[in-house]
């Protein structure tokens, strides 16, 4: 795994999708520790289920004074997601996908994307999703992957830092709580089966 350079990720700009106002990473950090969750895209299925899923750690996180922050790499179908209130938290735009490029956060190509694209596991992904009443949408920037990264208060450590491998990749709660030491009530859903794909339909 990459080592984080905390100092030169936390300079890179923000744009706060309730106030349109541009914050520095770093920001998210200095009060309090945080759980930034890096979408690939707003419009993805299983992005939303994925968003659903750590939205419910949430009054946890909140209780333990932990913020729950998601960022997505362009401002393409924020409304659509903010309006389908998929995520319990503040949702910020990095528009020149920097912190995603400083994270590892790696992009597909076209090829590697097509072909698993039309494939039998994508469809099992979307089906399991809209089984949830989550539907998606094949708009903006298909190729970008994400991930987690949760900071220390302060900005003091790095307790994860996490790379999507494929599109369905994600962390478990329970991960999320260990690597903050703390303990929460909520239930983990069943995942939708997602393999270098779009997870959408």
């Amino acid at each position: 795994m990459a080592t984080v350079d905390l100092v030169k990720v936390g300079k890179n700009l923000l744009k706060s999708g309730e106030t349109g106002k541009s914050v520095e990473l770093l920001s998210l950090w200095q009060d309090q520790p945080v759980v930034l969750f890096f979408l690939r895209r707003f419009g993805c299925q299983v992005c939303r289920w994925m968003a659903t899923e750590i939205s419910k750690l949430e009054p946890d996180l909140r209780a333990n004074g932990v913020a729950l922050v998601g960022v997505g790499p362009e401002e393409f179908g924020l409304k659509e997601f903010k309006e389908g209130g998929f995520f319990k938290g503040p949702v910020y735009v990095d528009e020149h996908k920097k912190s995603y490029k400083d994270l590892g956060f790696k992009r597909y190509t076209a090829l590697s994307l097509v072909p698993a694209a039309l494939g039998k596991k994508v469809r099992d992904a979307a089906s399991k999703a809209s089984a949830e009443g989550i539907q998606g949408n094949f708009s903006g920037d298909l190729l970008q992957s994400g991930g987690m990264l949760i900071v220390a208060k302060g900005g003091e450590k790095v307790l994860m830092h996490f790379i999507q491998d494929s599109p369905g990749d994600h962390l478990a709660l329970e991960d999320i709580c260990k690597a903050l030491g703390i303990s929460a009530n909520a239930k983990a859903g069943q995942m939708p089966v997602c393999n270098d794909d779009v997870c959408t339909r």
